[in-house]
């Protein structure tokens, strides 16, 4: 469950509809620009992250399921010797990914916490997905679990 809030430019808080807790929108971690009316995100307003990263506002869960089910419907054609239909549903799988690729909204994910920012200006200054920097911030975690464990 996601925590959907729009204006938040303006908010001091937000509340997450789950359990209710209040997080604070830390001072300057967005901006507004006079000429332009997109908010621009310059932090995570969850954590205290400045690490963020661009990707597709969309289910991975959802996008492995089309390719699992069309190789799946691709080996059923495959097996009834039919080539015709065999290649078919596989570029047809193919080609309902790249017009998602084109349709999906990108978003900024931050690598500390996982939150998900939509409709900000200025995604161009963050970067694609980095797995050395995501290592780093999953091993960091790994090492907080484990130094909180009981003896």
């Amino acid at each position: 469950m996601g925590i959907y809030q729009t204006s938040v430019e303006e908010a001091s808080s937000i509340i997450c509809p789950a359990c209710g807790q209040s997080v604070a929108v830390p001072q300057g971690a967005i901006q507004v620009s006079e000429k332009n009316a997109q908010p621009r995100l310059n932090r995570c307003l969850v954590c205290p992250s400045t690490e963020l990263f661009v990707r597709k506002n969309f289910p991975q869960r959802l996008g492995i399921a089309i390719v699992v089910v069309g190789l799946a419907m691709s080996c059923v054609a495959w097996g009834y010797r039919d080539l015709f239909w065999t290649f078919g549903i596989l570029f047809s799988t193919a080609l309902l990914d790249v017009i998602l690729f084109f349709v999906v909204p990108d978003c900024l994910t931050c690598y500390r916490c996982g939150a998900r920012y939509t409709g900000t200006d200025g995604m161009s200054e963050f970067g694609n997905f980095n797995l050395e920097t995501h290592e780093k911030y999953r091993q960091q975690a790994a090492r907080e679990r484990q130094s909180n464990r009981p003896f």
